[in-house]
């Protein structure tokens, strides 16, 4: 049977949310962002600021220098949340089969089947649209498509308004013409190789047999030849089915409090969870350390990404000043855990100016991960991992 994912996206979801408490706010610049930090960064802007300059993640000084006349909010996670449960509940009596972001104001519903009882795809779409604008004040893009990857590439292609429906069979021809970042999944280590080789657009891409990728992309070449046709075929998850996360756990052979050994630990599972989520195509949105001392009490910490990733030296070092907000006790440890959650596709868009820093770390894990993948896990090793 054909599948039919509708994929339901609200734009620029914090601001739609803050203008139905706010009419006032209609149609005019707006930044969301925290106040009173001199490190604070854009955490969602309007359709308004994004085409003056602004961007997520930017500098929200740089962001008022770009954008002198918009408005500033301090962001309400609680409220985006309770709103994301809204929508959840518009989409929730036409299929078992809806996963969800936490705030993010994507949705995606499988109705592959139900045509009996709602009628086509498209009309369970239009439906959701409408009940969303009624009853909630929110205005979604809406797509169809066979999968999640297409669907999410279609509403990207119309925002900030829109639809699109695209049929069985046209996934690899819609895909054709954009550029090789629109595609989810495809990762900043990715794309610097793709353009070392002079292949910027999708279509470029889709011209070369697995092999030709296997060449200087290794097990990342099924994904690509994949990506590029318009082929995914992971499920939509189970409504209420808890979102996946990566889970690497430690437990001492003898009880320590030693910051070395703690550090040199928190790496190689750092390393083990980098690992785990490039192999299922997902970057990290935030990290959490679990701290068991030798008295039975435990201590949990967790820090938000702001950018998701699956660099290992990244992951690392957020993971250490997690580990330092948990690690507050004399006491001994005997257990330790890592647990990265809040996954998505990786970003794919490059940075206008990318950091030459970061450029070697993306490369650097490439060629571990190549190695590993030919050799073993012990094969090579950082530094970082050897006992003093």
């Amino acid at each position: 049977m054909s599948r039919a994912i509708i994929h339901i996206n609200i734009a620029d979801f914090a601001v739609a949310v803050e203008r139905v408490m706010d009419p006032r706010l209609a149609d005019r610049p707006v930044i969301i962002a925290p106040k009173g930090s001199t490190r604070s960064a854009v955490y969602d802007m309007s359709e308004e600021a994004y085409q003056n300059g602004v961007r997520k993640q930017m500098a929200l000084r740089r962001a008022l220098r770009v954008c002198p006349d918009v408005w500033t909010l301090s962001p309400h996670p609680d409220r985006y949340e309770r709103a994301m449960r809204s929508v959840f509940k518009e989409a929730l009596p036409f299929s078992p089969l809806i996963e969800s972001g936490e705030r993010d104001g994507h949705l995606f519903v499988d109705v592959t089947g139900t045509s009996r009882l709602w009628g086509p795809p498209i009309d369970v779409a239009w439906r959701l649209s409408r009940h969303m604008k009624s009853g909630l004040g929110l205005s979604p893009i809406w797509s169809v498509a066979p999968n999640k990857l297409v669907a999410k590439v279609a509403t990207r292609l119309v925002k900030p308004v829109g639809e699109y429906v695209v049929t069985e069979g046209d996934e690899q021809t819609t895909l054709a013409p954009l550029p090789i970042w629109f595609v989810p999944g495809i990762e900043p280590a990715d794309l610097l190789k793709l353009r070392e080789l002079n292949l910027t657009t999708v279509s470029q891409v889709a011209a070369l047999r697995r092999q030709h990728l296997e060449v200087p992309f290794g097990k990342r070449a099924t994904f690509l030849y994949e990506s590029v046709r318009g082929i995914d075929n992971s499920p939509v998850l189970s409504a209420g089915k808890k979102r996946p996360v990566v889970r690497v756990e430690h437990e001492f052979s003898h009880d320590t409090n030693d910051r070395a050994t703690l550090e040199r630990t928190l790496y190689r599972m750092t390393e083990d969870a980098g690992r785990n989520l490039r192999r299922r195509r997902l970057a990290a949105g935030r990290i959490g350390i679990v701290l068991d001392h030798s008295d039975g009490i435990r201590r949990v910490r967790q820090s938000v990404v702001r950018s998701a990733t699956t660099n290992d030296a990244t992951l690392f070092e957020l993971a250490r000043q997690t580990l330092l907000l948990a690690w507050t006790r004399r006491i001994r440890l005997r257990h330790m855990s890592l647990v990265c959650d809040r996954l998505v596709f990786p970003p794919a868009q490059m940075t206008l100016f990318p950091e030459p820093r970061k450029k070697k770390q993306v490369n650097l894990v490439t060629v571990l991960d190549q190695i590993r993948d030919r050799f073993g896990r012990d094969a090579i090793q950082v530094g970082q991992n050897l006992a003093a």
